[in-house]
């Protein structure tokens, strides 16, 4: 079986989580089971496993997508896997995978913006009605997705006749840290997410004016309108630092050490900051979300989305020490069930189980 992974949605920008999914995936499935990853960009290469070979291809966004069945049929593919759900191709003959990991741009229709103003109009249009992801999933031979909350609202929906399986995320390699936990003096608070507006990073900015002593540190990219957008919210007095991007190593080094990893967001498909954080120690604190709830097994704070009362009460809540152990303790024991290598052994049960039955789309 020869096995393919579009690997042309990693971001060489800002590494995003489909970016760490799909890294992280295709380094534990090659353990498994050969693969080969398709790029469009050398500089992917850098954030993606080393060891496992590569084909370079057209971008995902190029006209040629359409053809890119004749390629991956020249290339003698069996199975192609992706880990998003937009893969082009009239005419495979191959076995296809696709992923779905949330739907919050149904909620929540902002397209990201690093994608071409083209297709972020073609995005929101995507995302009016749910016809048109109908299409996109049951061109596949099976879907994949992330969460079991994510997997329920692909039912509810009834987005595909195709089985649907869970393949979770996972805490990656550099989540191994020392046990840092936030135990000693620092009061750093950590924010690792997008800036668009569901993951509501105004509330956390409010709230800082109920904690003096603690400093909250925005640690991804934000463009410089957005940046001056929440600077304009910052209370008086408080401490918010915008780290702009900050590499693994320094990623590392502040969870290790941070109180808590806190998120307000209205939505998410799983909330790969947070398993990080429990894996390594450092307390969540979150917005009451059903997908939060099911990746900490209730091992976290919550507070009502919108509350930055609720929010800076949670985070003085962990300075009960004997509070703080138990909930990390539990926290740790909940992120040992989520790892590659089985994530990867689902997805490759997946891809075996595959219809085998040569399709015409």
């Amino acid at each position: 079986m020869k096995v393919f992974v579009d690997a042309r949605w990693t971001r060489t920008d800002a590494p995003d989580g489909i970016t760490r999914f799909g890294a992280n995936l295709i380094a534990a499935l090659h353990e498994l089971h050969p693969v080969t990853m398709l790029i469009h960009d050398e500089r992917q290469l850098r954030l993606l496993p080393a060891h496992v070979p590569h084909v370079r291809i057209n971008s995902p966004f190029s006209p040629r997508e359409l053809l890119v069945s004749r390629t991956l049929h020249r290339l003698g593919a069996d199975v192609v896997f992706s880990p998003m759900q937009v893969i082009g191709g009239f005419g495979r003959r191959y076995r296809l995978v696709l992923t779905l990991h949330d739907l919050i741009y149904y909620r929540h229709p902002e397209p990201p913006g690093f994608l071409p103003a083209p297709v972020r109009l073609v995005w929101r249009l995507f995302h009016r009605a749910f016809w048109p992801q109908r299409v996109l999933l049951n061109r596949s031979d099976a879907v994949v997705t992330v969460s079991e909350t994510t997997a329920r609202l692909i039912a509810e929906h009834r987005l595909t006749t195709r089985p649907v399986t869970v393949v979770p995320n996972a805490p990656p390699v550099m989540a191994e840290l020392e046990d840092g936990g936030g135990r000693g003096e620092r009061r750093d608070l950590l924010y690792m997410g997008s800036f668009l507006p569901y993951k509501n990073v105004e509330t956390l900015i409010r709230g800082m004016a109920r904690l003096p002593g603690y400093r909250l540190r925005l640690l991804s990219s934000i463009p410089p309108e957005r940046q001056a957008e929440l600077r304009a919210l910052v209370p008086p007095g408080s401490d918010v630092v915008f780290h702009n991007g900050v590499s693994d190593e320094e990623y590392r080094e502040l969870l290790g050490g941070a109180a808590a990893s806190v998120t307000a967001s209205r939505d998410e498909g799983f909330g790969l900051p947070v398993i990080e954080a429990m894996n390594v120690g450092t307390p969540v604190v979150c917005s009451e979300l059903e997908i939060f709830r099911e990746v900490t097994g209730g091992h976290a704070l919550f507070f009502a989305t919108e509350s930055a009362e609720e929010f800076a009460a949670a985070v003085r809540t962990l300075e009960d020490a004997s509070l703080r152990r138990e909930l990390t303790d539990h926290a740790r024991g909940r992120a040992a069930d989520f790892t590659w290598q089985r994530s990867a052994e689902r997805l490759l049960e997946v891809l075996e189980s595959s219809s085998d039955r040569t399709r015409s789309v």
